[in-house]
Order: structure tokens, then C-alpha cells, then sequence
């Protein structure tokens, strides 16, 4: 018989709060973390982001360590500590089978950006001895296993913007298959610099109409919406053999049933128009959970508020679930915190957790002229929605080069 798996501890930092309580209250009630950018020398075309505010790194790091370390492996380890404080881990003795896995889509551009500058201006031979560390995509992954004595598994995929999916799914096999009994796993960005605002708005990808109104520019499935906003932060959650966690006495909020990968194979970064990646996607983590189509209540969207991106999952989405896809619940987190990137799946999860266990959907805000394709959809608009069951759900990430990942998430009854 396969194992099974349960989310037993959860902690984020992202532009709604810096903890999971507060997060939740935020994104139930419709409130926006999408502010000003007011700290950059140079003027973009798009001058709002999802801002992490009021972190003090200096809780998590001792001084030397906090000027050694990029901002998006600051993130993790306050999201990796509030989760295994969470959980309890703290207080198993032997962790050799607890593993790390959390996912990052540029990692530490910040540094890459800072070192660049000093290498440029100061020459050779100049800068920190700690860049490359710093910057490398698995730093996160490995200084969460270094303060917390975890000895398990430990990697970082990096796939864009569905980095963090693919790493709590992949965590999740390691736990199915036996190689691990808890897994800490997730994503953490901290893409919010002037190089990465740069490079989005050069491809033109981020929205630039309401730089006065940054509250209102994030709008999925609006046929007013003009592209993303940049978001930043960190998802971690603690996923756990069910019997250990039993053994133990662990919480447990849910269990993850079901995990799906795919790929567009399209284009760099355009998705696939059709959303045949999605559907394959989606339908992959329906067969590894072994459960029909008609049994979903709920999906959290990828939906970035991109104008080929919203409408292509929404085409995914009434082809694998037919007649059924007018009963199911359908939001983006992304209308109130902006696209996360790599850290965007895991922050959406633990959303999607909190919809399962307390029955209830967050709104997608600013949806005001809905797009051609959400007719006969539930896309919850701008009003939190209760819903009288929620057994089963489903979070969506895609990212650049038509990488897929799907989660399936299941109320826990024992």
C-alpha cells in the first residue's frame, strides 16, 4: 500500500503578513499587499510589486550571517522556522530522515545585481567572498538543513514559476517512496530588484497601467487585465509520513493526494494558447491520487493576470472537468499578493490548505468584466465565498519554458 502524506506545520512571509494567521485573515478579507515601489534610483514603466514589509531579518540571523545571505534565503529560513515551530519538529531528536526541498526561480538576483556593480566599477579581485554562495538557487534548501540539523533529502528544483510546486511534489515522493519521513518543502523569492523589474518590463510582461493605483493592477481573468505583478516572499510547509505523524501527535491540517508535471513544449515563454499542457498537468495529478475529475471542489488558479496565461488555464480547466467545471470554486491568490514566481506555488498551497480546512474560498479581487472564456465559471469574484464542502483541491503553477506542476489537496479525516 502507497504511504500517505500529510502537511503537519506551515509558515510564509509574503506581502499580506509575515506569518500564516495573519496572511490568511488578509487574503480572506480581499485586502492587497500590491504597493509603490519607492526605493529604486531608476523609473520603469511598472512601478508596483507585492512587497514583503516589516521583516526583520535580524530575528532569524545573527548580524555577520544576515550580511551573508541573499534576501530570498532570509525568507526561507523565517518561513521554515515558523513551519517546523509549527509542527513540532523542534523536538524529535534524530533528524536524518528529515529532508529539504524548496524551489527558487532566479534565487539571489539581488546579489548578482550588487556584485555585478562592485566587479564593474571596482574591477577584479573586488566584492564578497560569499557571492557565489549567496546567490546559488539550492542556498535556500541548503542553510534551512544547516540551522536545523536536517540530514534527509536535499535539493532545489528550479523550474520558474512553478519551481515550488514541483518541489513539494517531489518532496512528497520522497516520503511515498520511503526515502524520507518528513520533508520541510516549498519556495522563496526576493525578485523585486531594479535588473528583474527591468528584464519583465523589456519582454513586457508586467502591468503598467495603474502605477497610481497598485491595489487595482493585478486582475486575473479581467478582460482589463495588462500583465503581471511582481510579488516576493516565501511558502515553506512540513509534509510527514501519516504514521509518524500519528506516533507523534502531530497536527495535521490536510493530506497531499495527488501530484502532476508536465510540459508545454511551446515556447520559451508564451504559454501554449490551447492549455493542452495544463490539462495534461492536472489530469496527471488526478490519476496519482486515484480520484475522478467530478470530486474536485476547488481550484487556485496559476492565473497571473496575464492576457494568454488566464485564458488558456481557464480552457484547461473546462476540458478536464466538463460539466462539472460550473460547480467548482475558482480564485487567484494572485489578484491580492502578485506573482511570487518560484515562491508562488507553495504560498498558494498553504491558501488552498487553509480553503480545505475551514471550507471557505478567498476572492479574486479586482475581477470586474470578466473574460470571454470565464463564462458559466465561479471565479469568486472580489467576495470570499463559503462553500458547504471541501474535500478535495487543487493548486496550479506553471512557469517560463512551459513547465507544469499540479498539487492535490484532500481534507483530512483519518
Amino acid at each position: 500500500m502507497r504511504k500517505r502524506v500529510v502537511v503537519t506545520g506551515m509558515g510564509c512571509v509574503t506581502p499580506l503578513g509575515n506569518n500564516v494567521d495573519m496572511f490568511w485573515n488578509m487574503l480572506k478579507n480581499g485586502k492587497s499587499g500590491i504597493i509603490k515601489i519607492d526605493d529604486f534610483k531608476q523609473e520603469f514603466p511598472s512601478m508596483i510589486a507585492g512587497r514583503v514589509r516589516n521583516f526583520a531579518p535580524e530575528k532569524y540571523f545573527d548580524k555577520k550571517d544576515v550580511r551573508r545571505t541573499s534576501k530570498f534565503v532570509q525568507f526561507a529560513v523565517a518561513a521554515a522556522q515558523e513551519a517546523i515551530e509549527d509542527s513540532g519538529l523542534l523536538d524529535i531528536v534524530d533528524r536524518s530522515n528529515i529532508g529539504v526541498c524548496i524551489g527558487s526561480g532566479v534565487g539571489g538576483i539581488d546579489i548578482m545585481e550588487e556584485q555585478a556593480v562592485v566587479l564593474y566599477e571596482k574591477g577584479p579581485m573586488k566584492g564578497s567572498p560569499f557571492m557565489v554562495p549567496m546567490m546559488i538557487v539550492n542556498m535556500a534548501s541548503g542553510y534551512v538543513a544547516i540551522k536545523f540539523g536536517l540530514k534527509g533529502p536535499n535539493f532545489a528544483p528550479v523550474s520558474a514559476c512553478a519551481s515550488s510546486n514541483h518541489a513539494i511534489g517531489e518532496a512528497f515522493r520522497s516520503i511515498v517512496y520511503g526515502d524520507a519521513d518528513i520533508m520541510l518543502c516549498g519556495g522563496a523569492e526576493a525578485a523585486v530588484t531594479p535588473l528583474a523589474i527591468n528584464g519583465f518590463c523589456v519582454m513586457r510582461a508586467l502591468s503598467t497601467c495603474r502605477n497610481d493605483t497598485p491595489e487595482l493592477a493585478s486582475r486575473p481573468f479581467d478582460k482589463s487585465r495588462d500583465g503581471f505583478v511582481m510579488g516576493e516572499g516565501s511558502g515553506i510547509i512540513v509534509l510527514e509520513e501519516l504514521e509518524h505523524a500519528l506516533k507523534r501527535g502531530a497536527k495535521i491540517y490536510a493530506e497531499l493526494v495527488g501530484y502532476g508535471a508536465s510540459c508545454d513544449a511551446y515556447h520559451m515563454a508564451a504559454p501554449d494558447p490551447s492549455g493542452d499542457g495544463a490539462y495534461t498537468c492536472i489530469n496527471r495529478a488526478l490519476r496519482d491520487a486515484s480520484i475522478s475529475y467530478e470530486e474536485i471542489d476547488l481550484v487556485n488558479a496559476h492565473a497571473t493576470s496575464t492576457p494568454a496565461g488566464d485564458e488558456g488555464e481557464l480552457k484547461a480547466i473546462k476540458r478536464v472537468f466538463k460539466d462539472h467545471a460550473k460547480n467548482i470554486f475558482i480564485t487567484s491568490n494572485k489578484s491580492m499578493i502578485g506573482h511570487l514566481l518560484g515562491a508562488a506555488g507553495a504560498v498558494e498551497l498553504i491558501a488552498t490548505i487553509m480553503s480545505v480546512r475551514e471550507n471557505f474560498v478567498p476572492p479574486t479581487i479586482n475581477l470586474e468584466d470578466p473574460c470571454d472564456e470565464a463564462e458559466g465559471l465561479n471565479l469568486v469574484p472580489n467576495n470570499g465565498q463559503n462553500m458547504k464542502r471541501c474535500e478535495y483541491a487543487i493548486s496550479n503553477s506553471f512557469g517560463f519554458g512551459g513547465h507544469n506542476a499540479c498539487l492535490i489537496i484532500k481534507k483530512f479525516r483519518g
